[in-house]
């Protein structure tokens, strides 16, 4: 079989743009979101176009979760808030009620639903509302990169499925 540069830096390129999960990147982008604000919880919600419901669609919490922040989230009505709003949503830490403080900020993002990125186990000042901010941003572009490489894949996929024989 003859040697074709054509394929090899077909696969070479698949390859390099492939390396790139978009799940593998939300899991890291919510552990350093945590270890930037201190905390140890930290995710991402969606919310629908019409902006009635919220949905997490990552959340990173200690083994066992001791906050109980999945059930928090779940329960406390913090979800329509974030359906509601457009703008960070910070919500105070008191433990006696069971809230876990929260901050959450919007991550500008042009290829999906509106997605914020949140923070939660500890009460948050203004400084962290905008380290956050700067995170959202950060991450909301390595979410469209990695969106961007993955269509890629796709159309390079097709450029080598339909490319005529080499003779």
């Amino acid at each position: 079989m003859p040697y074709n540069r054509v394929d090899v830096a077909m696969r070479e390129l698949l390859a390099s743009f492939s390396c790139l999960e978009a799940v593998g990147l939300t899991d890291r982008l919510a552990r350093t979101a945590a270890a930037v604000a201190g905390t140890g919880y930290a995710g991402f919600v969606r919310v629908d176009p019409l902006r009635q419901e919220a949905v997490p669609v990552h959340v990173h919490a200690p083994p066992g979760d001791p906050l109980r922040l999945r059930r928090w989230l779940a329960e406390s009505g913090v979800l329509k808030e974030l359906a509601a709003s457009s703008a960070t949503v910070r919500l105070a830490r008191d433990a006696s009620v069971g809230e876990p403080g929260f901050l959450a900020a919007p991550v500008p993002a042009a290829v999906w639903d509106q997605t914020f990125v949140w923070v939660a186990g500890r009460a948050f000042c203004d400084g962290d509302e905008h380290l956050l901010g700067r995170f959202a941003t950060a991450a909301g572009r390595a979410l469209e990169a990695a969106n961007g490489l993955e269509a890629a894949v796709r159309l390079l996929r097709g450029v080598r499925a339909f490319r005529p024989a080499s003779p």
